[in-house]
Parts: C-alpha cells; sequence; structure tokens
C-alpha cells in the first residue's frame, strides 16, 4: 500500500473550504463552478456535480490517492446526486494500479433475497406494472455501495472510510444549493415521494419540491455517514443501519391517506449479513493497439462494448461520418443482440465471456454490416461458441426496459493511478423510498431483472433468482497505451450507457476527437430496437439524410447519458472532462492547473 505524501494545503484551498465546506448552518454555501474542462498536474476528478468533484480535490490535495478521492467523491454524489446514487444502492468500480500496471474491477452490484425466485416480480402468474414493481420494497436489492468503498480502500487506498466520508458529511450538514435540475428531478418524482413521511420530509420541504437557489440540509444522511465512519459497514450489513433498511423495505411507510399499495420486499438481515463485493478480472480487448478494460459480468458493459469495438475493427477508414455513424449503429445492434441472449449473472449464468469478445466471434457478427444498408431489430443472436460468418442462432430478444439514472465519476491521481467508478439506485428516485431517520433512498435495482422470460420457451439469463445479481449495463472503462494510462471514461444513462461510453471511445480513438469533444458531440443509442434513438443535435447532422436512405430510422430522446473522463496528455498533465450541457453540465478538475 503506498503511503500519502506530505499534506501541502495550499491558501486556496483553505480560502475554498471554509467558504463553501465549514460555512455555518444559518448561512448559504456559494457552490462551486462547474467547469467542463480542466487540465494540469497533480491529479483530476471528473464528476456531474461542482460539489462532488471539489470533495474529490480536496482529498487528492491531502495527499491521497485516486481510490481515496474516488471515495470521497461517490460519498458527495451521495448527498448532491441523492436521486441517482447513494448507500441505498450499488455499482462497479475499475481501478488501474500504475505501479502493478494491473486493472482491477469491483462488483458492488446489489442482490435479491435468498428467498428470491423467478416469480418474485409475478401476481397471479402475470407480470407486474413496471411502475407498480419499481414504488414498492419487491423492488429493492441488498445495496452494495458502502461494502465497495470499504473493500476499495482496504485493498488499495491510502485513508480510512472515515476520512474519506468526511467531505461529504460537511455537505450534507451545511446543504448543498438546488441547481435546476435537482428541481425538475424532484417535480418528476413528487407524485411518489409525497406517498412516504420520509422522502417527503427530506425532499419535498413544506410540501414542494425545493427551489432553485434553495440550501437542501440532510442532517440524517451526515449522522450515517459519520456512524459508518466509526463501526464500518458492519453497522449497515450486520447492524442498526442494516436493521432500518430491512424494516423499511419489509413495511414500506407509506402514508396511509395516500392510498398508494407498496407491496413490501424480501431482504432481510440474513441477505445483508450474507453480502459480498466480488473482486472480479475485467474484460479485455485491444482495438486499434490500445488495450481497454472494463467491467465482466454480472455488469454487460464490458462485454458488450467490448464486441461492439471488434466488430467496428472490421470497418476500415472511420474518419468518413457517414461510415463512422453507420458502423457504430450497427456494431451496437449486433452486440446488443448477443447481450439480451447471452449475459446475466456468472453464479448462476454460464457466460461466454471470453467467447463474446473473441475475434472469431467478433469477425462473425461483422459479416452482417453492410456498407450501404441498415439491418432490421429485432436482431437475432449469434452463437459465441460455434462462430460462423453471418449466422445466427435462435430467436431474437428484444430490449427489456432498463431504467436511465445514475451517475459516474472517473478520478487520476498524482502517481498515474485511475479509477472508472458507476454507481446507481436505477430509477431517478429509486424505489422512492427513504428509510427514516437515515437520510438516503433505497434503490430499485430488481427491476433490472426480466419479469418474465423475453421470449417464452428460450433461456432468459436474467431472470430474479435467490442471492442473484440483476443484469447491468454500467461500463466504467480504463484506456492503457503501450502498458501506460491513457483515458478512463464511463456514464449514466441505463441501457444507453454502453452506447454513449462506445461512442465516447470511438470518437476520441477513431474520429480524433479531443475527450472534451467525444464527450460533447451529438449522441444515438441503437439497442436492437426498430428506431434508434437520437438527440436533436445527431438529428440536426447533415449525414442524418444519407443515414436514413441507408434504412436507419430514429426517434428523438432530450438527452443521453452524462459520461466524464479523465486523460493523461504525453506531457503528463492530466485532461479531465465533463458534460457541458447535458444533466446541467458537469464538473471537472485538477489538483494544480497548468497549461
Amino acid at each position: 500500500m503506498r503511503l500519502p505524501a506530505r499534506l501541502v494545503p495550499t491558501l486556496a484551498l483553505a480560502t475554498a473550504l471554509i467558504c463553501a465546506a465549514v460555512a455555518p448552518a444559518h448561512a448559504s454555501p456559494a457552490p462551486p463552478p462547474k467547469t467542463p474542462e480542466a487540465i494540469g498536474y497533480g491529479g483530476a476528478v471528473s464528476s456531474v456535480d461542482a460539489d462532488a468533484t471539489a470533495a474529490g480535490i480536496e482529498v487528492l490535495r491531502r495527499g491521497g490517492n485516486a481510490v481515496d478521492a474516488a471515495v470521497a467523491t461517490a460519498a458527495a454524489l451521495g448527498v448532491t446526486e441523492p436521486y441517482s446514487a447513494g448507500i441505498g444502492g450499488g455499482g462497479y468500480f475499475v481501478y488501474y494500479d500504475a505501479r502493478t500496471g494491473r486493472v482491477s474491477t469491483l462488483d458492488g452490484r446489489e442482490t435479491a433475497s435468498h428467498t428470491a425466485d423467478q416469480n418474485l416480480f409475478l401476481e397471479n402468474g402475470v407480470p407486474l406494472p413496471f411502475n407498480d414493481a419499481v414504488t414498492s420494497g419487491l423492488s429493492i436489492g441488498v445495496p452494495g455501495t458502502a461494502a465497495t468503498w470499504e473493500q476499495a480502500l482496504r485493498l488499495w487506498g491510502t485513508r480510512s472510510l472515515a476520512d474519506s466520508l468526511r467531505p461529504a458529511e460537511r455537505i450534507a450538514e451545511h446543504g448543498f444549493t438546488v441547481d435546476q435540475t435537482f428541481r425538475d428531478q424532484t417535480v418528476a418524482n413528487q407524485d411518489r415521494f409525497k406517498d412516504f413521511p420520509a422522502t417527503r420530509a427530506l425532499f419535498l420541504p413544506g410540501g414542494q419540491a425545493p427551489a432553485v437557489g434553495s440550501i437542501l440540509r440532510n442532517p440524517d444522511l451526515a449522522a450515517t455517514y459519520r456512524e459508518l465512519g466509526r463501526r464500518g459497514t458492519d453497522a449497515l450489513y450486520r447492524g442498526p443501519i442494516g436493521a432500518d433498511i430491512v424494516r423499511t423495505l419489509q413495511h414500506p411507510p407509506v402514508d396511509p391517506a395516500s392510498g398508494r399499495l407498496a407491496r413490501p420486499g424480501k431482504v432481510d438481515a440474513r441477505d445483508l449479513a450474507d453480502y459480498r463485493v466480488i473482486r472480479r478480472e475485467p474484460t479485455h480487448v485491444d482495438y486499434r493497439g490500445y488495450d481497454v478494460y472494463a467491467m465482466a459480468p454480472s455488469s454487460s458493459g464490458g462485454t458488450t462494448v467490448g464486441e461492439a469495438l471488434g466488430i467496428m475493427s472490421h470497418g476500415g477508414d472511420l474518419t468518413d461520418p457517414v461510415a463512422y455513424d453507420h458502423r457504430f449503429l450497427e456494431a451496437s445492434r449486433i452486440a446488443f443482440a448477443d447481450r439480451n441472449r447471452w449475459v446475466g449473472d456468472p453464479a448462476f449464468t454460464a457466460v461466454p465471456t471470453d467467447r463474446l469478445l473473441s475475434p472469431a466471434f467478433t469477425a462473425a457478427r461483422a459479416c452482417l454490416v453492410s456498407p450501404d444498408h441498415a439491418l432490421t431489430s429485432p436482431l437475432a443472436p449469434g452463437d459465441p461458441y460455434h462462430p460462423a460468418p453471418c449466422a445466427s442462432t435462435g430467436p431474437a430478444q428484444p430490449e427489456p426496459y432498463e431504467g436511465q439514472s445514475t451517475t459516474h465519476l472517473t478520478v487520476a491521481d498524482r502517481w498515474g493511478d485511475l479509477v472508472s467508478y458507476t454507481l446507481t439506485i436505477e430509477q431517478t428516485g429509486g424505489s422512492g423510498i427513504t428509510v427514516p431517520g437515515r437520510g438516503f433512498l433505497l434503490n430499485n435495482e430488481l427491476t433490472d431483472f426480466s419479469f418474465a422470460p423475453i421470449v417464452p420457451g428460450v433461456p432468459d439469463p436474467n431472470l430474479p433468482g435467490p442471492g442473484k445479481r440483476p443484469r447491468s449495463s454500467m461500463a466504467p472503462t480504463v484506456v492503457l497505451r503501450d502498458g501506460k494510462p491513457f483515458l478512463a471514461t464511463g456514464s449514466p444513462g441505463g441501457a444507453t450507457i454502453i452506447t454513449t461510453v462506445l461512442q465516447v471511445l470511438t470518437g476520441r480513438l477513431d474520429r480524433g476527437l479531443s475527450l472534451e469533444q467525444a464527450i460533447a458531440a451529438p449522441r444515438a443509442s441503437q439497442r436492437n430496437s426498430a428506431a434508434t434513438q437520437a438527440e436533436p443535435g445527431f438529428l440536426a447532422l447533415p449525414e442524418r439524410a444519407e443515414l436514413e436512405a441507408m434504412g436507419h430510422v430514429f426517434a428523438s430522446t432530450p438527452e443521453i447519458g452524462a459520461a466524464t473522463g479523465v486523460e493523461r496528455l504525453p506531457d503528463g498533465r492530466w485532461l479531465a472532462a465533463a458534460e457541458p450541457v447535458r444533466r446541467g453540465g458537469g464538473a471537472a478538475a485538477v489538483v494544480r492547473a497548468g497549461r
């Protein structure tokens, strides 16, 4: 374990901490400015939120490494982005260690109860309506986020969990400034938030969504973080926090006057005590001389991005915008056809991870791509066990629904370590159920399972099961060049995470875009569906007409993803990049600016 460097806080840091983090409770702390791009030395942090990015930078400036800073940033996002992440959820953590040159990953995905079976979301043999399942105890899996933080710090960090949580404690105690995105997300959830007294009290003060510019405090969460710092995660998995979680999900504290039926969940104290973060080997593909590492199943992110990259590697020159967009959309379509058939929790399903990423299989699937016309969806999957050019096996499996929320952060430190970390509570607002007195929302992650087989009679690797992890699309990614750190990236967005990460990677590696340009570029997301979701900016591109002439069909959607990234520049500086506009814009920062 690397020892922390000497503490070297600067006058500017001290001033910022006094003004922003240690403001008296009656004051309105000025939020740090959001900057979508920063270049300099000493490390970098990029997230969707300025307070969270500042928390990570504080840790780096005080001698912490990338893992310490990632946990601090994630904990702060649990305060300022509580509808997307927090200790009521889970996620996937990818770490590059510059000293060893090794990429490691942690699977902190939520799990179903040991009593769950494939009928979890069936009533009288019929799948529950999706929204009824979401806002219920049934949707809540065992949270993995706190265990992920503790495990990452134990394996690779230099600071304690208590130290890493302190910046977030201050933000929760003193409050953060509500922006338009937070208010809009609250308004969108107001009808269900108001039905749970603890959620209503926290997020609907006075019965209304908080106004833009107002200060939202969460002293209950600050106290929860302090308890985790003192007692470790046993307080959650074997102690009083966990007891409160179990009580809440088994007896959802709904206002009787609301008339809402909030079905009880199955997770119990045994499930929390049995929870384990799994250290997995990352997926790995060689793409045009770059080593691309990502998350293996239970996430489908690494396999699906990796397979699509393999298909795109057969595309020749992708500098022409039409040729690039066509190849990108077709590679995504094919990779999703295979993902839906083959990927699930590897503890329950024999997932052919290496075969899906093999050159033989990606070449066989690339055979389907015509240079001048689009495939139609739903497309049938291929057979990774017996790859044959242009062949398929069995019926097509359309994409099941997956929530569009989640958050992502990327961190680099002075030693060259990288962290790419995606964490979530699934839907925006998760289950909508806040643990009374604890200050955090519980996930609805189990609705990422298929409620019933997607195609009757065809094996579905993503049905519920005892202790099973639902398939995810989270795709935190690290890219090396010649064995050295090059970039890290990732995004929120449900199943669109995969296409967003693929688009950012290929924009940077194939199209000659800078990282910030690749993140800002207009997006489209083809997931083996009849129509490709596309942002207005993508639909306004001049190549749209040629793509439609090939047979591509587009459906407009306001925005896709909210990516972040960091890149090591040739002169040793770090570039941090975030969204300029999506989800209200992101916040990128470096320890010491220098251009």
